[in-house]
């Protein structure tokens, strides 16, 4: 049997069991094309997370990473939510625990806590409100100004957040993704030299996005052209804009989508390097023994679950 008719039998199987099981697949933008072609309900985190609260199925088989599958499973303690492979981790999320936060709140009394999706379900309690880089700025412009802010854990787009707000009492946790820290400003320029008309599409948790806005500023990158955006609204603006190439920096995982919606478009990685092993590690295989054998079940601590369930549901419904 060939390796295309292997997956066509896959893919079979995993129809039937989700059938079967009354089952609904989600996957992030940046998991394995073959996982992106076979999803329900493909997107950013936000969109998964809306996806995840509005689903009459009886299973979720999150395609993505742990925290994802943590907040699928405080939306909807009734379902049964799996993550096909437990070591699917985060580094961004990693870059804070629980009890670093409760230090950093007890520095700040009354501060407003904004933590990004990206953190452990114990972190997501301890906030105040949850956000995306899809809808962090709307989150941030709808506290109160005279409110001093904890914005966490990610200094590239905690600072993006804060020059567009222009909060100046918004602290920002020292955190970062290590893929997208990697996408550095001279890959971008670098690539810029080499295609010249391409519009530039930045996600906010780069490296690059702080250099990107004050280049911006500075007039060495055309503002008409560049871009900070979320995963999702990257995908919405290739296929809106008349550009016909872009250079997209943020992990690679989302080109295969943005190449599928727009097959007459050019799309250049900025960094080919920008490859998240933890979103790899889901397959076909992984996804077809979660459904035949109920693995891996995610759940969260009722108390945890409880506490949390606010700052995402502001979340969600924000933006």
């Amino acid at each position: 049997m060939s390796v295309t008719e292997m997956k066509s039998s896959l893919v079979e199987e995993i129809q039937a069991w989700k059938k079967k099981r009354n089952a609904i697949l989600l996957a992030h933008n940046y998991q394995l094309p073959e996982i992106q072609d076979i999803a329900d309900v493909l997107g950013d985190s936000l969109a998964l997370a809306r996806a995840a609260e509005n689903t009459s199925a009886d299973v979720i088989v999150f395609c993505g990473v742990h925290f994802m599958a943590e907040t699928a499973a405080i939306l909807n303690p009734e379902k049964t939510v799996l993550l096909p492979d437990l070591e699917a981790g985060c580094s961004l999320a990693d870059s804070i625990t629980v009890d670093q936060l409760r230090e950093w709140k007890a520095e700040h009394p009354g501060a407003v806590v904004v933590a990004y999706v990206n953190t452990t379900a114990e972190v997501k309690a301890e906030s105040d409100y949850c956000c995306t880089s899809s809808n962090a700025v709307e989150i941030v412009r709808s506290i109160p100004e005279d409110k001093e802010i904890l914005f966490l854990p990610d200094m590239f787009l905690g600072s993006f957040v804060k020059n567009e707000t222009g909060r100046e009492n918004m602290h920002i946790w020292l955190g970062e993704c290590h893929v997208h820290a990697g996408i550095a400003s001279h890959q971008v320029e670098g690539m810029l030299t080499q295609h010249p008309e391409a519009e530039l599409l930045v996600h906010p948790e780069c490296g690059c996005s702080t250099s990107s806005m004050y280049l911006m500023s500075e007039g060495v990158l055309p503002a008409e052209k560049t871009h900070i955006l979320s995963t999702g609204n990257m995908l919405k603006h290739s296929k809106n804009s008349h550009a016909e190439e872009f250079i997209v920096a943020t992990e690679v995982g989302i080109i295969h989508q943005m190449q599928k919606q727009n097959p007459e478009k050019r799309f250049v990685p900025a960094n080919p390097e920008a490859i998240c092993p933890f979103m790899k590690r889901i397959t076909l295989e992984k996804v077809l023994a979660a459904l035949k054998e109920n693995k891996h079940v995610i759940t969260v601590p009722a108390e945890t679950a409880e506490r949390a369930k606010l700052a995402i549901q502001r979340m969600v419904s924000i933006g």
